[in-house]
């Protein structure tokens, strides 16, 4: 008999959340229709009836109130994990997040050992509403983290790490991916964690490297697949999953194994977190390029709701796949 179960990354993060609630009562849940409900998404479904009204709360449609009361129940020694129901609201707890959670340990005040997290991303039809990447908001907000999985087994190995970080945690889940088959896998029984500020090679080349997150990284699979098959040009993919703190010395490993990087990414390009790992090459491995770095990301206009208009804001296959062997002819 096998000692795997098979799980979407959806399920894959509610088992996370539940068995770090069964192991720790000062773990519990909060935001907005997380309890009868379940969550917009059905993350948090059937965890009200495990483990009762105290620990799954919700709360009236203040976003700024949710992250409020997670802030000052983590200061009091809680591990609460708070949901909004798209991260596009994240925005109306900014204030708190940027300006207490962030800088809660600096001040001396302690840290705010709290999880916040939600479905992002494009390519769902949400439109301009919901359909947000809000990792740039936060990038130059030193005290947060930020990580974005793209596989069941990082999901739920990130969102226990996550609740038992000391610091706030922004845990974005690409909503295209909750419940796509192709990233439905065997989950290991026994207790495992996968370490925040960690990248992983998703794939192994030596020709050129695509550094990417999230709902790209099967983007990057896929163009690298259709190029070894179609070209013969061997491409690695670097699933970044934590955003803050961005795991440098994977980055700069992969840029001296190849010397030719395409940085990928799903939010608009301008002042995208690809302009601060295009920075970090140059910086620090500008002398192993053989190649310019080439950045692909969204255009710079709000999410369209309209299907064609949003195919041609995305990145797509084609285009990655362009970008690839117009790098390898270098």
């Amino acid at each position: 008999m096998s000692n795997e179960k098979t799980s979407t990354l959806l399920e894959a993060i509610r088992e996370g959340i539940r068995e770090e609630m069964s192991r720790d009562d000062s773990v519990f849940i909060i935001g907005e229709d997380v309890g009868t409900y379940g969550g917009a998404f059905k993350v948090t479904e059937g965890l009200l009836d495990q483990f009762g009204p105290d620990r799954v709360i919700d709360t009236p449609i203040s976003e700024a109130a949710i992250v409020g009361a997670a802030c000052g129940a983590a200061l009091m020694g809680m591990k609460p994990v708070a949901e909004f129901q798209f991260i596009d609201f994240i925005s109306n707890g900014f204030d708190m997040l940027t300006n207490y959670a962030a800088k809660s340990r600096y001040r001396g005040c302690g840290g705010i050992g709290a999880v916040f997290r939600g479905p992002c991303g494009s390519g769902v039809r949400g439109g301009p509403f919901h359909s947000l990447n809000a990792e740039s908001f936060f990038l130059n907000t030193a005290g947060l983290k930020m990580v974005e999985p793209s596989t069941a087994y990082d999901a739920k190995g990130l969102i226990k790490s996550a609740i038992n970080d000391p610091d706030p945690v922004l845990f974005f889940e690409h909503k295209k991916l909750y419940r796509l088959p192709r990233l439905k896998e065997e989950l290991p029984e026994e207790e495992y964690t996968v370490p925040l500020g960690k990248a992983r090679v998703a794939r192994e080349g030596k020709d050129l490297s695509i550094i990417t997150f999230g709902a790209q990284t099967l983007n990057a699979l896929d163009a690298a697949e259709k190029l070894e098959e179609e070209d013969g040009v061997s491409v690695e993919v670097i699933d970044l999953r934590t955003l803050a703190p961005l795991d440098r010395e994977a980055i700069l490993e992969t840029v001296k194994k190849t010397n030719r990087v395409i940085v990928l990414h799903e939010s608009s390009i301008t002042g995208g977190i690809g302009g601060e790992i295009s920075a970090t090459i140059a910086e620090e491995a500008f002398e192993w390029l053989d190649a310019p770095v080439i950045r692909i990301a969204s255009i710079d206009t709000p999410v369209p709701f309209a299907p064609q208009l949003e195919d041609y804001y995305l990145p797509n296959l084609d285009e990655i796949i362009d970008a690839c062997r117009k790098l390898a002819s270098y």
